[in-house]
């Protein structure tokens, strides 16, 4: 469900557009105002979960997720769409961390829990794949806010499934609040987006921008400087000791950074440009689905088998090439050249998430599972709003150019071109990484990291040791 609002909003954005008079930055603020509060928030929903219970956390996190849904298909204006989003990500920061931390203390065989993590890693994949498929479907038929009444029922009923049948379960030494860390994750992301989606309008020298991009270096530099000093830091950096967690922060930002551009880029091409309503947009769109659908569980049996390093370079090649087939062969200009592309990237993508998600926990004791797997799920987040902000800036600047002496596609069509070099370069940035971080230098890191962290933990890394080792 928190997947699936991802992505399922992209077909209805020239609908939005049309119904609340929306620019390109107003666009891209309906989909990072989500991604940018789940970003900001997953790290303190995964420590509040591990210290006070992950089911009663998931609970809440799901009623939250519920009302917002409800109160985004009410919005009136584009400004309370943007702030009803915001609610609804609050919720959706408590679901996928906890539900990832629930997962790795429900299966203690190190790889049994390999094998449920590479399935909730599909399911995470699926859902994002099938979102402009449903999303136009809705869109068609019943209309834009329809994209949300779809989680109301559902909610519902993960609520009560939840409190039937998933233990309540905590952290045996969680970590301590750190307001300070949470201040300045919000600080680093918040501003850093900002100055991104609105430097084509304001300019890049505008003191506006040049505020925010120095609050957002600031901010980070504040959380170098003070999270080593805390005994109990919101982000303990000693992870990214680990060679396989920081592989995977690093790759989940770049495939979901390819993700959101790609998705946002091909849903004002085929519905602005080539003139498709959002059900045709979807439709065309489906063979990405299709493959992301076939490939998510095929990388999540490889994982759980011979671990990650196979499906992160086919994804890597993959995704690479699929942007290559855009950016320098106009992919645009038929529709055979269009559904392959679709296609390479669907194969790429499908592959990506469950090797992000096995390798993010991989070397992590069991007790600090809900941060590790918050990181991973940050990064993805982290990820997807970076790319709809620079897909969208890139665009908005190239557009606002072109248009003044070319039609509108034309204009659309080159401007683009810059943009799908930036996803090809998200794909190579997975190939490379991946294959770094994916053997047996990278798995004695993790073992590594475990031991420092928590002294006879050991065993908690495996799921990433066993398979592939």
């Amino acid at each position: 469900m928190v997947s699936l609002d991802n992505t399922i909003l992209n077909v209805a954005l020239p609908s939005m557009q049309k119904e609340l008079h929306a620019t390109v930055s107003g666009l891209q603020w309906t989909i990072d105002a989500y991604t940018l509060v789940l970003a900001s928030l997953l790290m303190l929903a995964g420590s509040t979960a591990d210290r006070i219970g992950r089911r009663r956390v998931f609970q809440t996190g799901l009623v939250l997720f519920t009302l917002g849904s409800l109160l985004c298909s009410l919005a009136p204006t584009l400004e309370s769409l943007v702030a009803f989003r915001m609610v609804q990500a609050v919720g959706g920061s408590m679901l996928n961390p906890v539900a990832m931390s629930i997962i790795t203390n429900t299966f203690t065989d190190p790889r049994e829990r390999a094998r449920a993590i590479g399935a909730w890693g599909a399911v995470v994949g699926i859902a994002m794949a099938a979102g402009p498929l449903i999303g136009g479907l809705l869109v068609d038929s019943v209309g834009w806010r329809s994209i949300f009444w779809i989680n109301i029922p559902i909610g519902i009923a993960a609520f009560v499934l939840t409190w039937r049948y998933v233990p309540e379960s905590r952290a045996p030494k969680p970590r301590r609040p750190d307001p300070v860390g949470q201040l300045l994750v919000i600080g680093v992301l918040g501003a850093l987006t900002y100055a991104i989606i609105e430097a084509p309008q304001a300019g890049l020298t505008s003191p506006r921008i040049l505020a925010f991009a120095a609050v957002a270096v600031l901010s980070f530099a504040g959380l170098l400087l003070y999270e080593p000093r805390r005994a109990e830091p919101l982000i303990d950096l000693r992870f990214f000791r680990s060679a396989p967690f920081s592989g995977a922060t690093v790759i989940a930002i770049c495939a979901f950074a390819a993700l959101g551009g790609f998705l946002f880029l091909n849903t004002l091409y085929l519905q602005n440009v080539r003139g498709l309503s959002a059900l045709h947009a979807g439709l065309y769109i489906l063979p990405m689905a299709a493959m992301t659908f076939l490939c998510a569980p095929l990388s999540g049996r490889l994982v759980g088998n011979r671990g990650p390093r196979v499906p992160l370079l086919v994804s890597g090649t993959a995704m690479t090439a699929s942007g290559v087939l855009f950016a320098a062969f106009d992919a645009e200009a038929t529709n055979a050249l269009l559904f392959t592309g679709y296609v390479v990237f669907g194969l790429g993508f499908g592959m990506v998430n469950a090797p992000i998600t096995n390798t993010a926990v991989s070397g992590m004791p069991r007790s600090q599972a809900g941060v590790a797997a918050a990181v991973a799920s940050t990064s993805r987040q982290i990820g997807q709003t970076l790319g709809v902000a620079v897909i969208g800036a890139v665009l908005a600047g190239g557009t606002a150019g072109a248009v003044a002496s070319a039609s509108y596609d034309t204009g659309f069509v080159a401007a683009s071109h810059p943009a799908w070099w930036i996803i090809t370069a998200c794909g190579f940035c997975v190939l490379v990484v991946g294959a770094l971080t994916s053997g047996a230098w990278a798995r004695g890191t993790a073992r590594r990291t475990a031991e420092r962290l928590e002294p006879g933990a050991l065993d908690s890394g495996a799921a990433a040791e066993g398979p592939g080792r």
